[in-house]
């Protein structure tokens, strides 16, 4: 099925395996409120495979989208993320929006460490701010400012527990993706 990743795919819904996988890994943050994605009241929305990215889009857009020449289209709706080359799924910054809707768990880090993490650092446990209660290990989480504004996402290192007895240099959260990857890699996020 690594055929299916070709560099010049036309845009086309994911086959069963690309599904599996993407939405795997979307489950580790939003668990079931995947549902809530797909069955929106206002307008029907769906997940289309353009170029290894996965793009969350509306079905006016995506008919829209579709008169256009594959070389021409460089991008339409929520890029989400993108397929490897071995076949995984790695988010992008660009879905935090969505993910900060439906997340499960929530992380609040010191305004002395919102840089840190912006420069891509994992989230140590002398800049937890706050965590939400019964967080277990190895979760998706997405990491907030004090003030309640989404810096990017990650996984728990440790489950709320373990957060409270550990030594303040331990990672608490590691880094998957942040808003300063705007800034840091604006030329391949597209």
């Amino acid at each position: 099925w690594l055929q299916l990743f070709c560099v010049k795919c036309s845009m086309r819904p994911l086959v069963e395996d690309e599904s599996k996988v993407f939405f795997t890994k979307l489950a580790h943050f939003i668990g079931h409120n995947i549902k809530l994605l797909i069955d929106r009241s206002d307008e029907p929305h769906v997940f289309r495979l353009h170029d290894r990215r996965v793009y969350y889009v509306s079905e006016k857009l995506l008919k829209l989208a579709a008169s256009a020449g594959r070389d021409e289209l460089v991008s339409f709706g929520t890029c989400f993320g993108k397929f490897t080359k071995s076949g995984k799924f790695r988010l992008h910054v660009t879905a935090l929006d969505y993910l900060t809707q439906y997340v499960k768990y929530k992380v609040w880090v010191k305004p002395s460490s919102e840089m840190s993490f912006l420069y891509g650092n994992h989230v140590l446990k002398a800049g937890l701010g706050r965590i939400t209660d019964n967080t277990p290990k190895n979760v998706g989480v997405v990491v907030y400012s004090m003030a309640d504004v989404p810096l990017g996402f990650g996984t728990t290192a440790r489950s709320t527990a373990d957060c409270r007895k550990m030594d303040p240099n331990g990672i608490v959260v590691f880094h998957q993706a942040d808003v300063g990857e705007y800034l840091r890699d604006e030329q391949t996020l597209l």
